[in-house]
């Protein structure tokens, strides 16, 4: 299974968990593999975290990295 494939199977699940605010897909700068991406408000350590809220290492076999990205919030149309 490729990480798209994994992310559109997963996604709605991973929408779901603490902190979450985006789902993608990415390539590893390092090693050039591709990967499932977490958005995240903020990285919280793992024993802070409900076991539910935790974010997998790899679904289906593909790598999943969390990013913290902050806040999001809606732009005005009108810029």
């Amino acid at each position: 299974m490729d990480a798209r494939q994994a992310r559109d199977l997963h996604e709605s699940r991973l929408m779901q968990l603490a902190n979450v605010t985006g789902v993608g897909t990415g390539r590893d700068e390092h090693s050039g593999v591709d990967m499932i991406v977490v958005f995240v408000t903020r990285k919280v350590p793992r024993d802070r975290l409900r076991t539910e809220d935790v974010v997998p290492p790899e679904l289906d076999g593909v790598p999943v990295r969390v990013v913290a990205i902050g806040d999001v919030h809606a732009q005005d149309d009108e810029l």
